[in-house]
């Protein structure tokens, strides 16, 4: 357990943002995936997630790892459409309605919370996606679901310290969320094999380099320097510690670092893609929507329509 005490330490937790809905028309959608850890608990109503369609019983918690792609089912009916979620994206407003927190508590229809925030390994490596934790229905545990809504209610106050309530909170349903995943011992597996980036501070190193110079040249040959091992062998050496090749991570992370530049600026595609790293604009595209489903322009707009809300 000291082990995991020292992970927890580590990670760097924010809230990011909060959101009710109605479902309005009950859809499908094939290849669903989130930006951010999202966790959505159901309040009245139909859930759905994965390739079986496991059911989420009402007043439980799916929790959906960022990068994480499933197929996922809001309410029930004969009428139920199945969309790609480039097109949930371009549409959602028509499936789900934005409410208030006191609107759900008297509503009998189908109605979810989202919950949206990050955490962060020294600040630098998203936890759960490094971890390559699927998504799961976190059942039978009250805590993480009183926590969550106590943030939303939290979310519609305008009470003195409600932004550092909100992180306060956020960070207590982080370490409940990892406890749960410890006691019912699942994804004992991964855990196992993909933290092992916590022992080997040269790793760290790398971890930081890259952030910080996300847009540079970041070639085998200057994280070898980095490191201080061989650029034969710097491939090898990332790959042994994360389960990944270093270019794939730092495509992943350029990725990433574009998504909040979308979402947190009004810069255009191509200066965004030029921020991160990428010089041709249309090879940026590409890899943006092979890696997220939707084209950077719809990303953009999806999180302006989900902040709105």
């Amino acid at each position: 357990m000291d082990y995991y005490n020292k992970v927890i330490e580590s990670v760097h937790v924010r809230f990011l943002r909060g959101n009710n809905f109605k479902v309005e028309k009950p859809i499908s959608v094939f290849d669903y995936l989130e930006s951010e850890n999202t966790l959505i608990l159901l309040h009245h109503g139909t859930l759905k997630f994965g390739e079986d369609q496991e059911l989420v019983n009402e007043g439980e918690v799916l929790f959906l790892p960022k990068g994480q792609k499933t197929a996922i089912t809001f309410g029930a009916g004969s009428k139920r459409q199945e969309i790609s979620l480039e097109q949930f994206s371009e549409s959602k407003r028509k499936y789900l309605q934005s409410i208030s927190y006191k609107e759900i508590k008297t509503s009998e229809e189908d109605c979810i919370s989202v919950l949206h925030f990050e955490s962060k390994v020294f600040d630098v490596v998203n936890f759960f996606n490094s971890l390559d934790i699927p998504p799961f229905i976190i059942r039978f545990n009250d805590r993480i679901a009183t926590l969550s809504e106590d943030i939303m209610k939290e979310l519609e106050t305008t009470n003195v310290g409600k932004e550092r309530a909100l992180k306060a909170q956020t960070e207590v349903l982080v370490i409940e969320l990892l406890r749960h995943i410890l006691k019912n011992r699942l994804f004992t597996e991964e855990l196992s094999t993909n933290s092992t980036y916590f022992k080997d501070p040269r790793l760290i190193d790398l971890f930081n380099f890259i952030k910080t110079n996300i847009g540079g040249d970041l070639s085998n040959k200057v994280l070898a320097k980095v490191a201080n091992v061989s650029e034969d062998y710097v491939g090898q050496y990332f790959k042994m510690l994360t389960g990944i090749n270093p270019q794939d991570y730092i495509e992943y992370q350029r990725m990433e670092a574009a998504v909040e530049l979308l979402r947190t600026t009004k810069k255009s595609i191509r200066d965004i893609g030029k921020e991160v790293g990428y010089k041709d604009t249309a090879y940026f595209c590409r890899r943006f929507k092979m890696m997220y489903g939707v084209p950077a322009g719809k990303m953009r707009r999806r999180e302006s329509l989900i902040n709105v809300q």
